[in-house]
Parts: structure tokens; C-alpha cells; sequence
């Protein structure tokens, strides 16, 4: 595991940790059912549940073990990744009737890898420690692709010594993991920032090819120029090959960086920041929303610039 920060790395001579008897999983959409198959690919053991009953049959296709409640999952497992939409969920995975808290053993631990606020993963983390559960605040960046191939970017912040006792479920599921710090939510404050960039340059890319477009420019071709001059970054290449291409099946769907956008802005405003640049990405998702493209991929912001 190459952890980025070097005054927080884990110590690769560690000796510590231990593999998990069974990885459970809650919320095996498209990263966590990608995660899901990374992992059962590697040998591990998973045991998963979800309310969709499609992404749980397409688990346990792969060599999951399906569970009727998240308490369930927990049960079967020594460490539980909860990988669902939003706080609202998470709370029920964690607290409800049927929750995982009540089935993970005391000295179990929980990777919260939704992207939510950060005063929510405190309030978990909280409620967690008083089961005897420690939280490592975990979101992930990159999309299903590279959640399945292991390159997808991960973040983390948590008490070192559950880090480190969960060392080979951290290096299985990605090779780009950054230590943020000890306190859950940091890096829940890491990924708002990085996303409200993603949705900041999203919006751009769709807005400056919507331009060539109107200047009778070949569109393409403008992207390829882009990719290689200063204009690029990462999500306008992959968002926009997809929407050139008319792809708008949902990999990372319009209300996700919508929401997410809304939570940057929210913890901004906490701290006495008001980014501009970020409020007008936000009101570009805010209006795919409102035309009904809510579950379609969020490449299809273009299609909003196109037709402003």
C-alpha cells in the first residue's frame, strides 16, 4: 500500500496486519459491486447486501455470498465497507432496525466510503465507537473502472491502529491510498474538495465543447487537441468521449455530483468560504436535474450546454 503522505504512512515492514475472515458489503451498485468483484477476484472472501435485488444477484454471481440484512453482512464479517448513496443511508445500514452495528462483533471495524458530510461521518464514527467499532472515514474516487482494476483513489482517515489491522483490505482495494489524518471526516473533507474540482471541470469541458460546437468546429477533434494541451483533466476526457459518443448509460449518475456539489458548498459555507466557481457548477447539475436527467450519466451535462 503506497500511502501518499509521508509523515502518515503506515510502516511497510508492519507486521501487524491481519486478513479479515469475511469482507462484508453494503450497497453493491456500481463501486461497491466493483469493489465487490475486485476483492473476490483476489481470493477474498464477500459477503454482501443491497436493496436492489439485481446488483445483489450480479455479487453473488460472481462468488458473493448474499445476506438479507445489513446486520447480516456485519455478522459474517470481521470488517464491513458500507458503500451506499448518501447519510440518509448510511444510517440506516449502520443504526436501523435491521443495522450492521448490531451485528459486527466489539473490536470490529467500518469503512464508510459513501460521500456524505463530514459532520455525518462524525456522528457515525461517534455512534460506532460506542458499540466498541472503530470507523475509518473512507471515500473513493475514480469511478467503477477503476475500482475493479484496484487504481482507483482512496482515501483515509481513521485511527492508525485499525489502518494498519486492515492493511490487505486496503492494498486489495486500491493502489492509490492517501492518509489524511487520524479524525474521521477529514477525509470526507478531502473528497468534497476534489469532487467540487471534478464538477467544476466537468461543467467547463461541457460548456467549452458546447462552444465549439457553435463555432462549427469538428468536436471531436477539439477534444483531442484538448486532451494533449492545457485545457485537459481527467473526467473531461472520460465524460466527454462518452457524451461524443451519445453514451449516457449511468456510471456516475447527474444526482451524485449534484449532491456532492451541494456538500462542498455546504461545508465551504461553514467555514466562511463562498466559491464561486463551484456555486456555477452546481447549478449546472442543478438544471440536468431539473430536465429529468437525474439517473443518466453525468456526461450528459453537454447536452445542457448544447441547449442552454
Amino acid at each position: 500500500m503506497s500511502l501518499q503522505h509521508p509523515a502518515d504512512a503506515v510502516s511497510a515492514s508492519s507486521s501487524s496486519s491481519t486478513p479479515a475472515r469475511c469482507v462484508g458489503i453494503v450497497g453493491v451498485g456500481n463501486m461497491g459491486g466493483a469493489i465487490a468483484a475486485r476483492l473476490l477476484s483476489l481470493g477474498w472472501q464477500v459477503a454482501v447486501h443491497d436493496i436492489d435485488d439485481r446488483c445483489e444477484a450480479l455479487a453473488v454471481g460472481s462468488g458473493a455470498m448474499a445476506c438479507a440484512t445489513p446486520s447480516g453482512v456485519a455478522a459474517s464479517s470481521d470488517v464491513l465497507i458500507v458503500a451506499v448513496v448518501d447519510a440518509a443511508q448510511t444510517e440506516a445500514v449502520l443504526f436501523g432496525p435491521h443495522g450492521a452495528a448490531r451485528g459486527l462483533a466489539s473490536g470490529g471495524t467500518v469503512l464508510l466510503c459513501p460521500t456524505i458530510a463530514p459532520a455525518d461521518v462524525e456522528h457515525f464514527a461517534t455512534g460506532l465507537h460506542r458499540h466498541g467499532i472503530a470507523c475509518i472515514d473512507a471515500p473513493m474516487s475514480g469511478g467503477p473502472d477503476r475500482a475493479r482494476d484496484g487504481s482507483m483513489s482512496l482515501m483515509l482517515a481513521g485511527p492508525g491502529d485499525a489502518i494498519e489491522r486492515h492493511r490487505a483490505l486496503v492494498e486489495s482495494m486500491s493502489s492509490r491510498v492517501f492518509r489524511i489524518s487520524e479524525q474521521p471526516g477529514d477525509a470526507a473533507r478531502t473528497k468534497l474538495v476534489n469532487n467540487l474540482l471534478a464538477g467544476i471541470n466537468l461543467a467547463g469541458a461541457a460548456e467549452a465543447l458546447a462552444l465549439a460546437e457553435r463555432m462549427g468546429l469538428d468536436v471531436g477533434r477539439t477534444l483531442d487537441v484538448i486532451e494533449q494541451s492545457s485545457g485537459q483533466s481527467w473526467i473531461a476526457s472520460d465524460r466527454m468521449r462518452r457524451a461524443l459518443a451519445g453514451d449516457y448509460a449511468p456510471r456516475a449518475h447527474v444526482r451524485l455530483l449534484h449532491k456532492d456539489t451541494r456538500l462542498a458548498l455546504e461545508a465551504a459555507g461553514s467555514v466562511g468560504f463562498s466559491p464561486a466557481l463551484g456555486q456555477l457548477a452546481h447549478e449546472a447539475f442543478a438544471r440536468a436535474m431539473a430536465a429529468g436527467r437525474a439517473d443518466l450519466d453525468d456526461a450528459v451535462l453537454l447536452e445542457g450546454f448544447r441547449r442552454p
